[in-house]
């Protein structure tokens, strides 16, 4: 016998069980974007929802409070300046919308942080590391390492910058080459203009390299390297065809012709039988 007690309990479980269906649908996908202000505020494009009801966007969320921005419409702007953020503070944009849809913010790029750092003090130690500190950062961008080798700057890594104004620390590995090596720190903001830090300059006591077959020799299957090195080849018409950091390379899979050998902290050439 089903008594009115159990009646109340199974409406309240279909009530609750409805609701949260609801919310479900109401937020089946969410586009999340970080940054950090700097005085300028979000435009997004807001489609229709798919079911034919209202618009695809259902809730706007601002380093988790509920925005009150107007935002059922095809265009809408989420309003940052109402919150008194200080400039550079770190931001989370969440824009909850629904199945089958997908809204876009048309300049996420005002989120980017600008790249402020300034250098204290740069050094490469013994132990292979380039160490840097900085102040003056207004968001985390990534610091990316760079060194001078066959004419031209290359990247070899980054770090995330904390994006603090206070003092900060950062140590990174490298790989030197025989002779005076060169390493700088860059990083790009949202001018997407990149900002570098002074070179710094390590004497390495390692043997130069050399290779087999030798500059202008030929080879059908192998290049061996004296001692391990990072290296690039490039064939007749500049495009890379092999790179990475070997004792030895495989070329038996590259096109017979003439190629050019970056390596240690030369360029030379070869032959591929």
């Amino acid at each position: 016998m089903i008594t009115r007690k159990k009646i109340s309990k199974l409406i309240f479980t279909a009530v609750l069980f409805a609701g949260t269906s609801a919310f479900s649908v109401l937020h089946a996908g969410e586009l999340v974007l970080e940054g950090v202000y700097k005085g300028e505020n979000l435009y997004v494009e807001n489609p229709y929802s798919p079911v034919g009801v209202g618009f695809c966007v259902s809730e706007v969320l601002v380093n988790g409070r509920t925005t009150t921005d107007e935002i059922n419409s095809s265009f809408f702007e989420i309003d940052l300046s109402i919150y008194n953020f200080r400039y550079g503070a770190l931001l989370k944009i969440v824009i909850r919308h629904r199945e089958g849809c997908k809204p876009r913010v048309l300049n996420p790029e005002v989120l980017t942080p600008e790249s402020t750092f300034e250098i204290k003090t740069i050094s490469i130690d013994k132990d292979g590391f380039i160490n840097w500190s900085t102040i003056k950062e207004h968001g985390s961008l990534p610091f990316v390492i760079e060194q001078y080798r066959w004419n031209k700057w290359i990247r070899i890594g980054s770090v995330k910058g904390r994006g603090t104004g206070g003092l900060n620390r950062y140590r990174y590995p490298v790989e030197f080459h025989s002779g005076n090596n060169k390493f700088r720190i860059k990083q790009v903001g949202s001018s997407n203009k990149p900002r570098y830090s002074q070179s710094v300059e390590y004497l390495s006591n390692i043997p130069e390299i050399t290779f087999v077959p030798g500059n202008g020799g030929k080879t059908s299957t192998h290049i061996y390297f004296s001692g391990r090195t990072r290296y690039e080849i490039y064939d007749y018409y500049g495009k890379l065809v092999k790179t990475g950091t070997e004792n030895d390379v495989d070329v038996s899979k590259l096109k017979p012709g003439t190629y050019f050998l970056n390596y240690d902290n030369k360029t030379e050439i070869f032959t591929k039988k």
